[in-house]
């Protein structure tokens, strides 16, 4: 019987068709200074270099401190920023080379639910307003059953009362306005459904209604989630998949039990080792990970390994030589680390 924390399993997702593949992906913004005359004096590396698959009926976890990239990664997928190089390939097609109708057409599969839902639903327009509005956008989508009949319906399969609709935004909790903007999201059949830090603003209680919802409806209609967030107990709860992001690059890319069993790269286990654990016996007998000193500037990043400057591994190596992103023997893991731990408690190869 193999190991749970190991790369043994079976992978349910091997075999599902790739409906989102990116490669390479690069987004640099130029720093300007002076008053007059603005001259650029370099870029912050927001993203740098991402690539990953998404398959159907997955969910792609994607964590890291606050200024990695997650956010600007998800408006780049979106086309709501234009990359600087790279490709993302959305069902075989090149969705960065699309414009104008075939862009608008594409759009409709791959749709997202925003951080905070007191910011991302205009207070102005009613419920039922705010979920047809993407019909509004895309009238040659508009639902044989009529617009306001297939609101009713969103309404009841996000698990709200369809008479509601005629109410406004501010007539509602936070975790019931997100729900309003996850309908929203689900109103158009979408493939792809970009959740970023969904559940940030929100309670403990109400966080877990909404993660059990998102759940459900994947089981429902087939989607595919790429799920960005900072908390990792959170992304455990839902992703299939982690990548775990650090300064505009992926530091390590495995299945779930893969990169919370046995995470390989220092940046990772740190990031585990502060998660709060609630049993006192299990918090005692764990040693918790303190990083030292401030991510490094994103528009001066370190050369070599850009985690080095704060990596209690680090050598010489890490100071000259630039990290590939590499598979662990024996598991599906992947890991950008000239000392990544090797497999001394995974038994992947029995």
């Amino acid at each position: 019987m193999s190991n749970p924390n190991t790369g043994a399993q079976p992978d349910p997702f091997a075999d599902s068709e790739v409906v989102l593949d990116v490669n390479d992906l690069v987004k640099h913004f130029p720093v300007k200074e002076g008053i007059l005359v603005k001259r650029t004096t370099g870029a912050v590396q927001a993203v740098d270099g991402v690539s990953f698959k998404l398959r159907k009926g997955e969910t792609l976890g994607i964590v890291g401190e606050s200024g990695c990239g997650k956010s600007t990664l998800a408006k780049l997928l979106m086309r709501l920023e234009e990359p600087d190089s790279g490709s993302v390939t959305f069902r075989g097609e090149d969705f960065l080379s699309l414009r104008g109708a075939a862009l608008r057409r594409a759009r409709r599969k791959i749709q997202i639910i925003f951080q905070d839902p007191y910011t991302s639903l205009n207070p102005r327009m009613s419920v039922g307003d705010i979920i047809a509005e993407p019909f509004t956008l895309h009238p040659d989508a508009k639902p044989a059953q009529g617009v306001r009949s297939r609101v009713k319906e969103l309404l009841d399969v996000v698990g709200l009362n369809p008479d509601h609709i005629n109410r406004y935004p501010h007539q509602f909790s936070g975790g019931q306005r997100q729900r309003i903007g996850i309908a929203r999201g689900l109103a158009l059949n979408p493939d792809v459904i970009i959740c970023d830090e969904p559940v940030s603003a929100l309670d403990v209680s109400v966080q877990a209604q909404v993660m059990n919802l998102l759940e459900d409806l994947q089981q429902e209609f087939g989607l595919s989630y790429i799920f960005i967030a900072h908390d990792l107990s959170v992304v455990r709860h839902i992703s299939d998949r982690v990548a775990v992001m650090y300064l505009g690059r992926i530091a390590e890319l495995g299945r779930d039990h893969e990169i919370y069993g046995a995470p390989a790269h220092p940046y990772t286990q740190a990031l585990l080792s502060a998660v709060p654990v609630p049993d006192p016996t299990v918090r005692g007998q764990r040693q918790e990970i303190v990083l030292k000193g401030d991510p490094p500037n994103p528009a001066n990043p370190p050369s070599g390994c850009r985690f080095r400057t704060r990596c209690w591994k680090a050598t010489d190596i890490c100071e000259t030589e630039d990290p590939v992103l590499e598979v662990r023997a024996g598991t599906t893991q992947r890991t950008a680390c000239h000392h990544a731990a090797q497999n001394e408690d995974v038994s992947a190869l029995d």
